[in-house]
Formats: C-alpha cells, structure tokens, sequence
C-alpha cells in the first residue's frame, strides 16, 4: 500500500513538473505576443517583416534586414560547424583510444560551459583584428559572428552525435566487418546511417543555439542594419536588436521590439518544423530498412 501511494506521489509530482513547464512557456509567448502586436497592427504586419529600414526616430520598422542577418550567421555557422562536429564525433566515438578519448571528451564539454561574454570578448580582442587585417574593413562582419557561433555549437553537435553514433547496436558493425568491409566502410555505410536521427537533433539543437545567441554576436557582427552583400559585411541580428535598444526603447518601439520576438519566435518554429520533419522523414525511413 505505501508502494503503491509512494509511486502515486512520484507520478502526479512528474506530470505537475511537466505541465507547469508548458504552463510557463505558454504564459511567455502569450506575453511576448500581446507586448508585440500593437506594433504590428499599427505598422502593418508585412511592412514590418518586409521593410528594409529600422529607424524609431522616424517610426520605422523594417525587420527583414535582421531577419537576413540572423539566417545568414546561423547558416553559415552550420555550415562550418555541422562537418567538423560529425568528424570529431566519428573520430570519438569509432577511432579514438580510450586514453585520448578521455582527454579530448571532457577539454569538448568544457567548451559548451564557457559563457558566451568570454566568447564575444575573444572575438573582439583577437579574431576581429585578424579579420581587419586579412580581408579589409572593420573587421566586424557576417564572417566573423559565424566563426564565434561554430565554436560554441560545436559542444553540443560532438556530444549528440557521438551519443547517437555510440547507441547503433553493435551487431550492425559486426555484421558489416565480418562480410568483409573495412573498418571506415562500416562507419561510412553502417553506422552512420543509422545514427542519422540523432544526428540530425544534434543539428537542430546548434541551431538553436546559433540562432538565440545575442551577446557574442553583439561584439563582433557590427550591428548595422543592412542586408549584407557578402559574408564580409556587417549585420545585425534579430536578438541583438532587441538587446541593444530594450534599454531606452518606449511607446511603438518598445512594442516593435517585442514584435521582433514575435518574428524570432515564428523563425525558430518553422526551422523546428522543418528539421523535425527531417529528422521523422529519415528515422522511418531508416527504421523500415532495418525491419
């Protein structure tokens, strides 16, 4: 009886956990929308996403410059990212002793737990001046946010990756070197494969990351709102807008501001959407072939 009433508690304590978490994130959207939609009302919803000029001085507010920016750093950023983390998890999880892994696995985790102000400052003080010197210009621009975002979503693409590399059931490697394929052949055509709906969260989770990071990308990106012409050119993103002017910002801008949000918000679910999507597409897919 105490069994049963334990387990009771337990249950109940679990599902209260779980739904004051959906509680909580409910009650924040449902704030950030009601904050953000006086603006898009009052400035009209397409000239809001689709204009090109934010000035509150003269009530202007075009967010599409930004919106550019923040897919542009987050693309780019994963561009670089997504190979190198897929090779040191291979590299990790297949290749690597024991005594390397032990050395390289924890200097990797340590990455992901350094705030993202010491990241920023490093790029200001160092790669931003490197930058200047090798490409011209100030040295803040598109390339210089991406390279700071790879570093710091590389943490968490190597982690999951390799996790998910490691969960392939070990008779498929097994089954692969005993009909003769070599040692990378089976990475390549066994267990890769298979691992491919974790890999493709541990993607979805960096650019997650990529795109809400705010404060490494306020000290290099430059902070200009332009549609950049090349990946040398500086920008603003979505999140650094808000945290920039959030300060000083009343009236239609204080709520354009929040209606920023709204458009960050909207982009992170349809990515979500899409990789998610992905991510079912190639796990049924996946799992039928092995059936």
């Amino acid at each position: 009886m105490t069994k049963s009433k334990n387990e009771f508690i337990i249950e109940k304590g679990l599902l209260i956990t779980a739904l004051s978490s959906i509680v909580i994130i409910a009650l924040i959207i449902i704030f950030i929308f009601i904050e953000g939609l006086p603006a898009m009302e009052s400035y009209g919803p397409i000239n809001f996403i689709f204009g090109l000029d934010w000035s509150p001085s003269d009530n202007q507010f075009g967010v599409f410059p930004m919106i550019i920016g923040s897919l542009g750093i987050t693309a780019l950023s994963l561009l670089m990212a997504v190979p190198l983390g897929l090779f040191c998890a291979m590299f990790l999880a297949e290749v690597a002793p024991n005594s390397m892994r032990k050395i390289l696995k924890p200097t990797i985790q340590t990455l992901a737990g350094i705030p993202s102000v010491v990241y920023g400052f490093f790029g200001l003080i160092i790669l931003v001046p490197i930058m200047r010197e090798q490409f011209g210009g100030t040295g803040f621009s598109m390339l210089t946010a991406s390279i700071i975002l790879t570093v710091m979503i590389l943490p968490i693409i190597i982690s999951v990756s390799e996790d998910a590399l490691r969960s392939v059931p070990h008779e498929y490697k097994e089954a692969s070197l005993a009909l003769g394929a070599t040692h990378w052949q089976t990475i390549k055509n066994v267990i890769f494969p298979a691992a491919i709906p974790g890999i493709i969260t541990s993607i979805i989770l960096g650019m997650g990351r990529a795109i809400g990071e705010t404060l490494a990308i306020i000290m290099v990106a430059g902070n200009v709102v332009q549609i950049p012409h090349s990946i040398f050119d500086p920008v603003r993103a979505l999140t650094s807008n808000i945290a920039i002017e959030m300060g000083y910002a009343t009236g239609i801008h204080y709520n354009a501001l929040f209606a920023t949000g709204i458009v960050l918000f909207l982009m992170i679910i349809i990515l979500l959407i899409f990789a998610n999507y992905l991510h079912y597409k190639k796990k049924v897919t996946i799992g039928g072939g092995y059936l």
